[in-house]
């Protein structure tokens, strides 16, 4: 069940409209085009979703009329662009409802932003013998940075199960978080199945043990509000590309305090106060951790992005969305030779499933081939793809732009597969 608190919207650059799906699509430029001489029906947008107009021309605008390297330049254009690049940073707060916007720290995208943590604070605060704990359903960018971390100053991953749904074991999770638990960090919806992880459960239990909290909201933040007082975790990621946004910006919510007591991810300029060959000081966060020329512009269309899934009503997306998870599910559901994979009920709208005898790579690209785009693999899921004893499955992903209509093109493919390899 999802458990996320409800966000405060800020509307104050966008106005609410009723969601029609339609008109969504006329948004998207890219799904009136043709693949193999077919429509498009896009499936993928949990790997990385399409782009509205908006976000295009927000970016477009700022490399045609506004662009310049930003905090430095004296000059207007400089000036104009630094005051869009924190503008970007000013409504991501507002987003997730950070205490400031110094709280707001701008990477390459989720995996960048948990890599940070694990090298700046795990660094400094973490050594041999303390615990952080993860969960089997974790994406590699929420693994192997703890695996690093591990190599370099000896701490204990623990993993919390799951079972042949795909839940979260809030029972297993209780039992592993112990007085020598420093972090949990887990996901918040997983990628491969779509489980949402019980964030209040989550948060109660480590903060009981004295444990910080970290999640990795790139799947959740698309499909769920997100409120980072509310929710009480300590640091929060999410990628703009899987938001509408463009690809190379995402972002890592800190708690003030404890940013401030982090070193540098990586030095350059932008992120110092005073450098001499001698000894070098820092700027205050989030200065501390945007070392060098950062993605301006993909703020900028961030900012566009975060604008635009704000004109609409959540509860009627939320709504929209879980229609098509129900349509899909009894459509695949009614065929013997599907299983699918993450049956949690209240899941987000991602959906993995294998088809008797046929390799997901297969089903894929004859999929292709009839103009439906889904993602197939392990999803960088290893650890849960052996969980379940195979090597992948496909996976359909639906966002705001999906219809009913699209459901129905994967169900032909599907046909298609089966009359080829019947």
């Amino acid at each position: 069940m999802n458990t996320a608190p409800a966000r405060n919207l800020d509307r104050s650059s966008a106005t609410a409209a009723p969601f029609d799906v339609e008109s969504v699509r006329a948004d998207f430029p890219i799904l009136s085009r043709t693949v193999h001489g077919k429509p498009l029906a896009f499936l993928d947008s949990g790997a990385s979703a399409q782009k509205p107009r908006a976000v295009i021309d927000a970016v477009s605008r700022c490399y045609e009329a506004e662009y310049a390297n930003i905090h430095r330049g004296v000059y207007e254009l400089s000036a104009r662009s630094t005051e869009a690049y924190e503008g970007a940073r000013a409504r991501v707060q507002r987003f997730v409802n950070a205490r400031s916007a110094n709280e707001i720290v701008f990477t390459k995208g989720a995996t960048e932003a948990i890599n940070l943590v694990a090298t700046s604070w795990g660094g400094v605060f973490l050594g041999e013998g303390d615990e952080v704990v993860l969960s089997v359903l974790e994406h590699h960018a929420n693994i192997v940075p703890w695996q690093l971390l591990r190599e370099r100053t000896g701490i204990v991953l623990k993993v919390v199960p799951t079972n042949e749904r795909g839940d979260f074991l809030v029972d297993a999770y209780e039992a592993l978080v112990g007085p020598r638990t420093r972090l949990v960090a887990l996901t918040h919806v997983s990628n491969a199945l779509g489980t949402v992880t019980p964030v209040d459960e989550i948060v109660r239990i480590a903060r009981e043990r004295g444990a910080l909290v970290l999640l990795d909201g790139a799947q959740g933040i698309v499909h769920y509000p997100v409120d980072v007082q509310a929710m009480d975790v300590d640091f929060y990621c999410f990628s703009g590309h899987k938001l509408y946004g463009p690809s190379g910006i995402g972002v890592l919510y800190g708690r003030q305090a404890l940013l401030a007591a982090m070193p540098p991810y990586q030095g350059g300029g932008d992120m110092i106060e005073r450098v001499t060959f001698e000894r070098t000081t820092f700027a205050p966060p989030p200065a501390r951790f945007e070392a060098g020329t950062p993605p301006i512009a993909a703020a900028v269309g961030l900012h566009a992005a975060i604008d635009y899934v704000a004109s609409f009503d959540p509860a009627a997306v939320a709504a929209h969305e879980n229609d098509l998870l129900t349509y899909a599910t009894e459509r695949l559901t009614a065929h013997n030779d599907i299983r699918l994979y993450g049956t949690v009920p209240g899941k987000a709208s991602i959906i993995s499933f294998t088809m008797d005898d046929v390799h997901p790579h297969d089903i894929g690209t004859i999929l292709d081939l009839a103009g439906v785009a889904v993602r197939v693999g392990h999803h960088c899921a290893q650890p849960l793809m052996d969980h379940f004893d195979i090597a992948g499955t496909v996976r359909a992903s639906f966002g705001l732009y999906n219809t009913r209509a699209d459901v129905d093109r994967l169900i032909d493919g599907l046909d298609e597969v089966r009359e080829i390899f019947g």
